[in-house]
């Protein structure tokens, strides 16, 4: 019994001293959060945060993709910038772009929206921002939409752009609109329309290139938009999305990011916008 314990003593002994001796050490590597991060939010589920876990946010009269807040406006919703643009897995190095902005500074955007933080967030997880003046809304990665205020320009008979209001008068006025969620376009109803019914398309799609039947499955939404206000209907064999009963169009002739041409073709209001106003379609 006492050679037993003693090997055992022996042992330990032995094991210490060889620890001892070496003076290898291995050194854990260091990790260091990326520069934009998915962030699991109980509330919104995947949204993009910053290294530190600081929510961003889209701002939705960044409609041509560049930033319109400034002063006052970017005192309350500082730019988000790094030069060093490291991404966790699921977010695209194609996503991401940087714009200068008119004051000079540079700002990172994602699928073309700028990004900002909330001055009024003030730990990791906070989103308070959300849904402030309707208009600013948390930055997930998949919104199927967006929410877009803008002024809305249209072309008279020479071609010359001309403001209209939400009225489909002509002044100036800003206009809350449904626009497609990865490329910023605008999107439109028909007057002429009936509940799930496209009354515009012809069989043959012969008409379809001046106004485009649009549709996406609908995933995730800006906190203003409600899904079930959201259908799909079939138009000849192809899917269309709808708002409120209302089958959903992009216009051919809007080419760059946040036009709305067809606000005024081929006279105003026949080819309205569609928000959070917008009545359902009649029967």
């Amino acid at each position: 019994m006492k050679k037993s314990i003693f090997l055992v003593f022996a042992l330990v002994a032995s094991l210490y001293s060889c620890s001892s001796d070496d003076d290898t050490q291995i050194t854990p590597p260091v990790t260091t959060a990326n520069a934009v991060q998915l962030t699991t939010n109980e509330k919104f589920g995947s949204i993009l945060t910053d290294a530190n876990g600081m929510s961003l946010y889209f701002f939705s009269r960044d409609t041509k993709g560049t930033s319109v807040c400034a002063g006052d406006c970017k005192a309350a919703w500082p730019i988000f910038y790094t030069a060093d643009l490291t991404l966790d897995s699921g977010l695209l190095a194609s996503d991401f772009s940087v714009i200068t902005r008119a004051d000079g500074e540079k700002q990172n955007t994602y699928k073309g929206w700028p990004l900002y933080y909330f001055a009024n967030d003030n730990a990791a997880g906070d989103t308070n921002g959300d849904k402030v003046g309707n208009n600013w809304y948390i930055a997930k990665p998949d919104y199927s939409l967006m929410y877009a205020e803008a002024q809305l320009v249209g072309k008279d008979s020479e071609g010359n752009l001309i403001n209209i209001k939400s009225d489909y008068t002509e002044g100036d006025e800003l206009t809350f609109y449904i626009v497609n969620g990865n490329t910023g376009r605008t999107l439109y109803t028909f007057q002429n329309d009936t509940k799930d019914n496209n009354n515009f398309t012809a069989d043959d799609f012969s008409n379809d290139a001046v106004w485009p039947v649009f549709h996406v499955d609908i995933d995730k939404l800006p906190s203003i938009l409600d899904a079930s206000d959201f259908g799909t209907i079939d138009v000849f064999g192809r899917k269309q999305l709808t708002f409120r009963g209302w089958p959903l169009y992009y216009f051919g002739q809007d080419v760059e990011r946040g036009d709305n041409f067809g606000i005024n073709f081929p006279a105003p209001g026949v080819w309205p916008i569609a928000n959070t106003d917008t009545p359902g379609a009649p029967e």
